[in-house]
């Protein structure tokens, strides 16, 4: 009850409804919300610790910048999405706030536009090594598609193309990164696609920011072979893998292409496939399955495992 009231009387100012929209349909900063409202920073901040305080909204630290976003995963967060659905779009108010957000939204997509065109020749000369990505996209739906997953983790997540492939059907999706300019191309991309339910966030795949079996899905798609330390990167996926989720690597099998590690920094020419086994058990977990793409010269493997079951049940008795 406490919750809710504080919930409501924290929304129940124009301003602070007008923020909660803006933060319904995409992830701010401060000073993009303060060119929108056309009202000063330091009022717009002390709104959104308001916002914040009373978990309307949550706040996400990606290097200098902050983030906000309506809630998804608290007590409070069923009221910040209904009171959001309640206010009208029509509302004059509210349609140009939505307006001057498409004019942030669009300055983003320009910018992650140019950040492909500068890359865009490196990726494409690595897929074209490789089966079709196509390919490589059906595998993985197949995978995850049918399975009850509620949350989904992308590690390494790149251009946010895993976040748009798996996202729509699952209830929450996060994908993490190391690079602050893929993860605004990846933010450009899963709002271009309407994904309310999709994040992403700065983060460390070795020290990864959620809580011990908080996710039902989780994959690191051709990211384990830039890992200094593949097995401590799979350790930690697998502690925050839930009883009966599903966690997949795809990457390279072995291969002697040195200058993927010269020139686009590999640490790692491929993985044998009783190597990435042998670490799923360090890690404990139990393999399901082995998928193997054929390509040339590069072939992609993609491992499923999930929690072992003497893991499940030491975690049962503690």
């Amino acid at each position: 009850m406490d919750d809710l009231l504080q919930g409501l009387r924290a929304a129940a100012e124009e301003t602070r409804l007008r923020l909660l929209v803006l933060c319904g349909h995409s992830e701010l900063t401060v000073s993009e919300l303060t060119q929108i409202l056309g009202q000063s920073q330091p009022r717009v901040s002390r709104h959104l610790k308001l916002l914040c305080d009373a978990g309307l909204l949550n706040r996400y630290q990606e290097g200098s910048w902050v983030f906000y976003r309506l809630s998804s995963k608290n007590n409070t967060s069923l009221l910040a999405r209904t009171l959001v659905d309640l206010v009208p779009e029509d509302d004059s108010v509210v349609s140009r706030d939505l307006e001057r957000l498409q004019s942030v939204k669009k300055t983003r997509v320009v910018a992650a536009e140019q950040y492909f065109k500068e890359n865009a020749a490196d990726w494409q000369r690595i897929r074209s090594l490789h089966v079709p990505e196509k390919q490589v996209e059906k595998s993985l739906e197949r995978i995850f598609n049918g399975r009850d997953i509620r949350d989904f983790l992308d590690i390494g997540t790149g251009t946010g193309r895993m976040l748009e492939l798996i996202g729509p059907k699952v209830e929450h999706a996060i994908g993490v990164d190391s690079s602050r300019e893929m993860l605004s191309y990846a933010r450009a991309a899963i709002e271009g696609e309407g994904l309310r339910n999709c994040q992403v966030r700065l983060a460390d795949m070795y020290n990864l920011p959620f809580a011990n079996q908080s996710q039902d899905g989780i994959i690191i798609h051709q990211v384990l072979h830039y890992a200094e330390n593949p097995l401590r990167a799979i350790k930690e996926a697998a502690r925050l893998l839930r009883p009966n989720g599903i966690f997949a690597i795809a990457d390279f099998a072995p291969h002697e292409i040195d200058s993927l590690r010269t020139d686009y920094a590999h640490r790692q020419l491929g993985f044998d496939t009783d190597e990435i086994w042998r670490f799923c058990e360090q890690a404990g977990l139990e393999q399901l399955e082995l998928e193997v793409l054929e390509g040339d010269p590069l072939t992609v493997n993609i491992w499923t495992a999930t929690l072992a079951s003497e893991v499940i049940e030491k975690g049962v008795a503690s």
